[in-house]
Formats: C-alpha cells, sequence, structure tokens
C-alpha cells in the first residue's frame, strides 16, 4: 500500500485505539430530505468535534460543509436511484476521482448488491473505482447494501459480500452487525466498519449494536440514523465515542449519555 493511501486510512482510523466513529449522512442521495436531515448543515455542524470521518455527497460538502473543518470526508460517489424508483441497487458511479481528489476527500465510497439484478453492475462499478484510487492513492470503502431485502443480513450473506469486497481490492468495507458477527469479520481480510442502519427502538439498543460490533472484531461504526434523529444526538453520540475508543460497556455508555443529557 504506497504512504498517501495509508496516510488517508491513518486519518479514518485512529492509529492509537484502530478504531473509528464515523458520521453518515449521506442518506439524501436516495432518501431526499430524511427526517432530522432537511437542513444538513445544522445537524451536522454540532456532530462534527466528536466525528473521525464525515460520510456524504459532493453536494452536501460544497453547499452545507465549511471548507475550514479538520474532519476527514468520506465521499459517497455511488447513486443513480431513489426509494420510489423500481429497484435500489440500480446504481452507477456519480462522481469521478478526479472530483474526489479536487475536493481533497480521505476516502471514497460505493455500494454494491450481492444477490440482485444489478450485482455484477455493482461490483464492476466497484473495480473500477478501485483501479481509479490506486492510481491516485485513495481508498475505497465498499459499502454492502441489501435495498429493501433486509432479511438478507445474516452471516453467510455478508460474509459473502464483504470477502467479494476484499478480494476485488477493497481498502476498507462497511456492512451490517448480525448475528454471528465475528464470522463476518474474520473472514474479511481488510477493516470492517458496521453501519448504524435504521433508527432503533431504544437508545440501549444502539449501544447494545455498537458494542457487539466491536467484541465481534469490527474497526468502527458508521452511524447515521442513529445519532442525528435522536433527541440528544451530541450525547449520543458521545456515548457511542465511549464504547469504540474507550471500551466502555453498555451500561457505561448509557450512563454517560444519561448525564450528558442533563447539561
Amino acid at each position: 500500500m504506497d504512504w498517501g493511501m495509508k496516510n488517508r486510512i491513518s486519518k479514518l482510523i485512529r492509529p492509537d485505539t484502530g478504531r473509528a466513529v464515523w458520521l453518515a449522512v449521506d442518506h439524501g442521495y436516495f432518501l431526499g430530505p430524511v427526517s432530522k436531515l432537511e437542513q444538513p448543515k445544522k445537524t451536522i455542524e454540532p456532530l462534527l468535534p466528536y466525528s473521525d470521518a464525515l460520510m456524504l455527497t459532493r453536494g452536501v460538502l460544497r453547499n452545507c460543509i465549511d471548507a475550514n473543518i479538520d474532519t476527514p470526508v468520506i465521499l459517497r460517489v455511488s447513486g443513480g436511484n431513489s426509494i420510489v424508483g423500481k429497484d435500489l441497487s440500480n446504481e452507477g458511479i456519480t462522481a469521478c476521482m478526479e472530483e474526489a481528489i479536487r475536493l481533497n476527500v480521505c476516502a471514497v465510497a460505493l455500494s454494491v448488491y450481492i444477490g440482485t439484478a444489478h450485482e455484477h453492475q455493482t461490483l464492476i462499478n466497484l473495480s473500477r473505482l478501485i483501479d481509479e484510487g490506486q492510481r491516485y492513492g485513495i481508498p475505497v470503502l465498499a459499502v454492502t447494501a441489501v435495498g429493501k431485502e433486509l432479511e438478507k443480513r445474516d452471516a453467510r450473506y455478508l460474509s459473502l459480500c464483504c470477502r467479494i469486497c476484499a478480494e476485488l481490492g477493497a481498502q476498507l468495507v462497511k456492512t451490517y452487525y448480525c448475528d454471528n458477527f465475528e464470522k463476518v469479520t474474520k473472514s474479511c481480510p481488510i477493516p470492517v466498519v458496521i453501519a448504524g442502519g435504521p433508527k432503533l427502538d431504544t437508545d440501549m439498543d444502539a449501544f447494545k449494536l455498537a458494542y457487539d460490533a466491536i467484541q465481534e472484531g469490527a474497526v468502527g461504526v458508521d452511524m447515521g440514523r442513529n445519532i442525528w434523529q435522536s433527541e440528544f444526538p451530541v450525547a449520543k453520540i458521545k456515548a457511542i465515542r465511549a464504547i469504540v475508543h474507550e471500551n466502555a460497556s453498555v451500561k457505561k455508555a448509557s450512563d454517560l449519555f444519561s448525564s450528558l443529557k442533563k447539561k
């Protein structure tokens, strides 16, 4: 791995802990103005100091984020679908690597849809992006998306998805947490970060998700709705950080969250 590639990854995954808390705010590319993200700047700014990286689209980056931030950026470069469309898996590459360089990002992110009608298309998209990333020293985060078919999120399926992404040359992979998650992380030779997914029923559910994933081999979390749709988003991300970077228990994180809510 070239120096530039290593350097960018070191900004995304903290070298002192080997872990990461990323903030996902790229949902608008297929969901539009989702709840609590109608005004991205207002939602994102209070959370930036506690985010190891920000995952978003170029439109939101250019129009809603100040250029003087220190937070590394993961640029969403796949799309071409929407929640009202026929098939969420029908994605293409929506931003080139030169654009990523112009925006000074630390990685680019692209979704793959294994087991769908567009499996081949999205895997070829990933391969092409990896080739370009190698040329310019920019890591590629492969996102193992499942569209609307959430029942696919089991260890056998996700192990298949993550391993394929690693075999194609992705430097990082983002996937869902599932039962027997250790099977996924042990069979994937690149760092695995978990997605928060749809907002969970309780805060404790989110803390347990993060804790269990870390215990079973994930290097971090890339959470969105489970942080910024919270009534107390700053307290929530601080509690998640305690789990990821300080090995806090679920109870300790919950106690921290409760104390921070009162301030």
